[in-house]
């Protein structure tokens, strides 16, 4: 299991960013979720089998949202994610 924590810059907020998100998400075996950030970018936490989680950040990458992205960070990070399934946060 592996833990991975990205950041989308560009014109993702307000696009339906997040929701397009969700539903790559049920595509595949992760956990996680994903928010809107007060500085414009959109902030994705998403736990799962290591090739699961590449293979689903990847399909981001390649689908419409792609349009939208100027600027991409990864950064695998240590504590596995306890929820259940995946969803939309607004905080």
């Amino acid at each position: 299991m592996a833990s991975t924590q990205v950041f989308f810059a560009g014109n993702v907020q307000g696009v339906g960013f997040r929701y397009t998100v969700k539903q790559i998400a049920k595509g595949f075996d992760v956990t996680g979720w994903v928010t809107n950030l007060a500085d414009g970018r959109v902030e994705l936490r998403a736990s799962g089998d290591p090739a699961e989680l590449s293979a689903f950040i990847e399909a981001i990458g390649k689908s419409e949202l792609r349009a939208h992205i100027n600027q991409q960070t990864e950064m695998p990070v240590a504590d596995q994610l306890s929820a259940r399934g995946f969803e939309i946060r607004n905080e």
